[in-house]
């Protein structure tokens, strides 16, 4: 299997399984409580990376700044965002949720301008961001009242979790380049767990939770897949392309979302869903037009 074709395969697979995780939490939320939601996701992810790490015999670098380094993605990837998008999703709807959200490539070509000076920003990466945006408003443009008084503070939940996620990108991109995927993912999501479930214990209301069948399957399916295969691939990507393309997957997931609602809740489509499908799939060619380009160019001297 060529590395391209791996590529496209994560690319692809990111996309689809982080699309069912809005409609995942959601169920997870219905008898549990958003720290312990996300703690105990983070904590089955973890034991698991923690048997792949000890099978492959991969390393755990730990001096000074790698300590330092875990820490800052753990507080910008897992702890913090997590918390803040589980609380938020109690008060908003996850179409909206996915809107806001949807701001995570944006800030994520800020801090690329900022701080990654070899990955250039250009006129298309922009336009293709913009044309995604677009993408996702249109496709729940009647998905935006939130009638919970709550929902003003949940949607800046959501905001500032983009926020963070975006600036976690950079330092994965900027000092994670020598560290496994497996040990950027496990070291982090454990001091997240460690942190939620700790948090957990001190600002929240454990009285009423219950284990029922779908809040456990919920947690697995997060851990496993929507932590374990996701988070790695992410990272494994991160290595390999730019951080710009990786973070569009904040416009395919919202696609996916409205999929799943099709074939599981027998949601019906209308040809807004289509309208905004067609712009974030034009926004994603949009923003790679110079890669695209480029193989084109290739294909075709190929084909002389």
């Amino acid at each position: 299997m060529s590395e391209r074709f791996r590529v496209y395969l994560s690319y692809i697979l990111i996309c689809t399984i982080w699309g069912s995780t809005w409609l995942a939490i959601k169920i997870g939320l219905e008898t549990m409580t958003p720290l312990i939601s996300a703690g105990l996701r983070f904590l089955v992810a973890s034991t698991l990376l923690f048997a792949l790490i000890v099978i492959r015999g991969v390393k755990i670098p730990w001096n000074h700044g790698e300590r330092w380094f875990y820490l800052v993605v753990s507080l910008t990837s897992f702890s913090i965002p997590f918390a803040l998008v589980y609380w938020g999703e109690q008060y908003i709807p996850s179409g909206l949720t996915s809107i806001i959200f949807a701001i995570y490539p944006f800030t994520v070509a800020l801090f690329s301008f900022l701080f990654l000076p070899d990955e250039k920003i250009t006129v298309w990466k922009i336009s293709g961001i913009v044309l995604g945006f677009i993408g996702v408003f249109t496709i729940f443009s009647n998905n935006l009242t939130a009638s919970n008084p709550r929902a003003l503070w949940g949607m800046g939940a959501v905001l500032a979790s983009a926020i963070l996620q975006g600036y976690s990108v950079i330092v994965i991109k900027r000092h994670g380049h020598s560290i496994h995927p497996f040990v950027i993912t496990f070291v982090p999501m454990l001091i997240g767990a460690t942190i939620l479930l700790s948090a957990s214990m001190f600002f929240e209301d454990l009285s009423g939770i219950r284990f029922t069948p779908h809040a456990l399957l919920a947690i697995l399916y997060l851990g496993v897949f929507g932590s374990v295969v996701t988070f790695v691939s992410y990272f494994w990507l991160l290595k390999r392309v730019d951080a710009v393309f990786l973070s569009l997957t904040a416009f395919i997931t919202p696609i996916i979302a409205v999929i799943l609602g099709v074939l599981v809740l027998g949601e019906q489509l209308s040809p807004r869903i289509f309208l905004g499908a067609a712009f974030v799939l034009g926004g994603i060619a949009v923003a790679n037009f110079a890669e695209l380009n480029k193989y084109l160019k290739l294909y075709s001297h190929s084909g002389k």
